[in-house]
């Protein structure tokens, strides 16, 4: 560790200054990045390969994602624009610029999205009798039940809003789906425009008859508009959503209460500036004028539909209970040792103590690991204290369940809990609030920070000392997301790592700078340096130097140009990643030595795993596993945490997962040199890294 603090200095000042922006060639563009990745999860919902119903699942994915997409990114981005901002991103795009490049993906992301719904996916449910019926294939029976329903369960709770000089445009409510009607006074002639905000809280496919025969919500609506504009005729009726800003604008800095300044924000966006509308193909350019004047939209911010808007209901589908329709099930496993202990009236304690325990999620339960750590840390009279980082967690957490009840049993429990993490800040202030009220030392972190680490101290009095006990992982502390997405768990009562645990919460919750720390690599001061000096590290090993990454995404300019400099002194550089890429792979003269691949599946590959193959003072391998990608917002702008795993057996086990996910013979998507990823995901010998993953932990429990 000695060799890494003398340079942390001189390597992040060296690298700093050594970046040249102008050099556009060298990058990709984060957010053409990003469109790249949901391409390949669009890529899913047409692979043979995946049962039907979880293709109609992929495809909700890519349409939520999109969604989001627009509410952040591209809100920056018009953000920029109005303020006249026309700095180059490293890849050498105006924002202006980007945003061309982004309307025109879109529209054609769209339209095969399109394709694959109506040209695959309706033909492969339909033999399967699921099948999704337009009101005019429905018998005068079926229509007449319907409209029954229609009149008890969905008329009493419809509002139309006319616009007239009397009534103005109405506000359209982010993400809402409407209905836009133009009906015509037979006497006088006279058209008025109206909309028609459809529930969400009825189910967008509407069951016809006893069979998996639907109808969309909107077709029952539409088919019945004449009790609602009664004497009127419908001369125009569609679908439209809007999509708005949905970013915070908060500085914590002037926020004297922050808590009150987050659900203040969460209120205002509600009514943040449109960004997009969504359209049916063919509307009449009258109606889409009006639109675009009443919402301050250009015509390029239209994206036109031909077929049904908002994809994400398709999750309704995707939860049928036709299991020859979806996986089969992984049921999740007991971690070997904890299944021992289990069956020997064992603490978890006493398996921490025995060894470092390392746990795989969602092959391995979450609830008898982490959660079972919580519950019983809240439960054992020895614990004096709990201590842990909240960044997303469940509407009805277990985990926030034990530390109300450790904080009531007079347990000091203190949590740090990050209230501005995207689209949880509302359940996150809850919890907020639910905590503090059962005694729990609540904090909101460091001003101008996102605490994005995952970590839980417990201190335990044992027969022979007090001694701290240490959980850090991957992934967040999420019973529900720990189901769906792949991450690793680390326990240890290692002396130093619970030092430096300490020192890591003192760091967020009091008032004091931040520690050298002596096992933990923490952002935003010392994680990129850190990383920086690992890679410049190998490069001196020339070809006998080898990086293997394991990312969501990579971004940060720095450490890309780090990694290129390595390749060209030969070191040979794997990186698996799953969304963003700013890197370029197997450039002659740049990048010849770097592999990027991403893996996409029925679990999302979340965990973040870091491993050099001279990363220690001895020369031999260095594994790290923790919560940082290598992007800016990660290294400078949040509190992030990677972990030294050292104990063979975990090494060893990492090592396993990079030779499942880098297999030639397993399904993945390979970047090439022109930045066009190639998907490898079909054919005979094809397999499935995550499908081999499970089943060899299946077989391999005890670590």
């Amino acid at each position: 560790m000695t060799f890494w603090r003398n340079r942390f200095a001189l390597a992040s000042k060296a690298d700093s200054d050594s970046y040249d922006e102008s050099i556009g060639q060298s990058y990709i563009n984060r957010e053409l990045s990003w469109l790249d990745f949901n391409d390949r999860v669009l890529t899913l919902a047409s692979d043979a390969n995946v049962p039907v119903l979880e293709q109609c699942r992929f495809l909700a994915i890519c349409s939520s994602n999109l969604d989001e997409f627009y509410q952040i990114r591209v809100a920056a981005l018009k953000d920029q624009i109005a303020a006249d901002i026309t700095t180059r991103t490293p890849d050498g795009r105006t924002p202006v610029e980007q945003l061309q490049e982004i309307t025109a993906r879109t529209q054609d992301f769209v339209n095969r999205q399109h394709s694959v719904w109506a040209n695959e996916l309706l033909p492969q449910l339909a033999k399967s009798d699921v099948r999704i019926l337009g009101w005019q294939e429905l018998s005068a029976e079926q229509k007449a039940s319907l409209s029954d329903d229609f009149d008890r369960r969905i008329f009493p709770v419809l509002t139309p809003m006319a616009v007239d000089p009397a009534h103005p445009f109405p506000y359209i409510s982010n993400l809402a789906l409407n209905l836009a009607v133009i009906a015509r006074d037979p006497n006088s002639g006279e058209k008025r425009f109206a909309r028609l905000k459809i529930p969400k809280n009825l189910p967008r496919f509407m069951r016809v008859g006893s069979q998996n025969h639907f109808v969309l919500l909107e077709d029952v609506i539409s088919a019945n508009l004449s009790r609602l504009f009664q004497g009127m005729s419908i001369e125009e009726c569609f679908v439209f959503r809007v999509s708005r800003n949905a970013d915070l604008s908060l500085d914590d800095e002037d926020a004297e209460d922050l808590l009150a300044a987050v659900e203040m924000e969460l209120r205002r966006r509600r009514f943040g500036r449109a960004v997009r509308i969504e359209i049916p193909l063919g509307t009449t350019q009258e109606v889409l004028d009006l639109m675009c004047e009443e919402l301050e939209l250009e015509p390029s911010d239209v994206t036109f539909h031909n077929g049904m808007i908002e994809m994400n209901a398709l999750n309704q589908l995707a939860s049928l209970d036709i299991p020859g329709l979806r996986f089969k099930p992984w049921p999740p496993l007991t971690a070997g040792r904890l299944l021992a202990a289990e069956y020997n009236s064992q603490s978890i304690f006493q398996v921490i103590r025995e060894r470092q325990l390392l746990v795989h999620h969602p092959h391995e339960s979450f609830n008898s690991s982490v959660e079972a750590f919580v519950g019983q840390a809240a439960s054992d009279p020895k614990v004096h204290s709990i201590k842990m980082t909240l960044y997303r967690t469940s509407g009805d957490s277990s985990i926030a369940k034990h530390l109300v009840r450790a904080a009531e049993s007079g347990k000091q429990v203190a949590v740090v809990l990050e209230i501005k993490a995207r689209f949880d800040e509302a359940r996150n202030i809850a919890w907020a609030k639910e905590l503090e009220y059962a005694g729990v030392h609540v904090t909101y972190g460091i001003v101008g920070l996102k605490t994005h680490s995952k970590c839980i101290l417990v201190v335990r009095e044992d027969s022979d000392q007090m001694r701290r006990y240490v959980h850090i992982g991957t992934g967040n502390y999420n019973s529900t997301t720990a189901r769906l997405y792949e991450d690793i768990g680390f326990f240890t009562c290692e002396e130093q790592i619970g030092a430096d645990a300490t020192e890591l919460f003192n760091y967020l919750t009091g008032y004091a700078k931040e520690p050298d720390y002596l096992r933990l690599f923490v952002a935003p001061h010392q994680l990129r340096p850190r990383i920086l000096e690992l890679i410049h590290r190998e490069a001196t090993f020339g070809d006998k130097g080898q990086i293997t990454l394991k990312l969501n995404s990579i971004s940060d300019p720095a450490v890309i140009d780090a990694l290129y400099s390595a390749s060209n002194a030969g070191v040979k550089i794997q990186l698996i990643v799953r969304g963003i890429c700013c890197l370029r792979a197997g450039v002659p003269g740049m990048s010849e030595n770097i592999a990027v691949r991403s893996i996409l599946g029925r679990y999302l590959e979340h965990s973040r795993i870091y491993r050099f193959e001279h990363g220690l003072e001895d020369d031999s391998p260095l594994h790290l596993i923790g919560s940082a990608d290598l992007m800016g917002r990660n290294l400078d702008g949040r509190v992030e945490v990677l972990v030294p795993l050292t104990h063979p057996k975990h090494r060893a086990w990492l090592d396993k997962v990079f030779e499942f996910l880098t297999a030639e013979d397993v399904a993945h998507f390979e970047l090439d040199s022109h930045d066009k990823w190639i998907a490898h995901t079909s054919g005979e010998t094809i397999g499935d890294a995550q499908q081999r993953l499970h089943e060899w932990v299946v077989a391999t429990q005890v670590r």
